[in-house]
């Protein structure tokens, strides 16, 4: 066995654990959240309903060290959110993941739950149905193809998420680094064998997300 093949031998698995870890977490904040802000803002109508579509699009298209700053002004110690020591933890990955991928989330499920036809639902309702089992039985179920093709591009997104991870977690070996920080560490040190296989990982991962959303895709 070469040396190259012993270096890769030894390579350490805590970033791919890590990054799951953290994007399995995020994912089920953003499923939470997501869903429930496209389910007001279907239902809903309230002043201000396009300024905060907006507001919750944004993070879509800005610079993840945009959102990252923000982030630091939350959690530092003089933020909103300062008490909470966050900083630097696995806990700050999670938070980055979180809103970086909020978007996909918000906006797939917005896009299910409209192409719903609502006179489905009053049928239901006419029928006794009150409106929150109406919802449920029968809205939520037809628009499920959609809202899982979120889940799955929002996981995708947490598990590749860089740039504000890297502001607000650092890059601290076992602790804080993901396979995209990983990556960028085994770049800057010239361990492209390394940076290669996690690419590899990355692609092979991200290839398997896009898959299933366009199986999940109605025919």
């Amino acid at each position: 066995m070469d040396l190259k093949s012993r270096r890769i031998e030894r390579m350490d698995l805590s970033p791919l654990l890590l990054s799951l870890k953290v994007a399995i977490t995020a994912t089920a904040m953003v499923t939470i959240s997501g869903l429930a802000l496209a389910i007001l803002m279907v239902k809903l109508r309230f002043p201000g309903k396009s300024l905060l579509e907006v507001f919750l699009t944004l993070p879509l298209v800005l610079p993840p060290s945009v959102v990252g700053y923000y982030l630091l002004l939350i959690l530092g110690r003089n933020g909103p959110l300062g008490w909470l020591n966050w900083l630097f933890t696995w806990k700050a990955a999670v938070l980055a993941s979180w809103l970086v991928a909020l978007p996909l989330m918000f906006r797939s499920a917005k896009a299910a739950l409209e192409s719903v036809d609502p006179s489905l639902e009053m049928v239901a309702r006419t029928l006794g149905a009150p409106p929150w089992k109406a919802f449920l039985e029968v809205t939520l179920p037809l628009a499920s193809r959609g809202i899982m093709a979120g889940i799955i591009l929002s996981f995708a997104r947490a598990l590749g998420e860089f740039g504000a991870t890297l502001m607000v977690a650092g890059n601290i070996p076992g602790k804080t680094r993901t396979i995209p920080l990983a990556i960028y560490t085994a770049v800057q040190a010239n361990r492209m064998d390394l940076a290669t296989l996690w690419v590899v990982i990355t692609v092979s991962l991200a290839f398997a997300f896009i898959l299933m959303v366009n199986k999940l895709q109605p025919r």
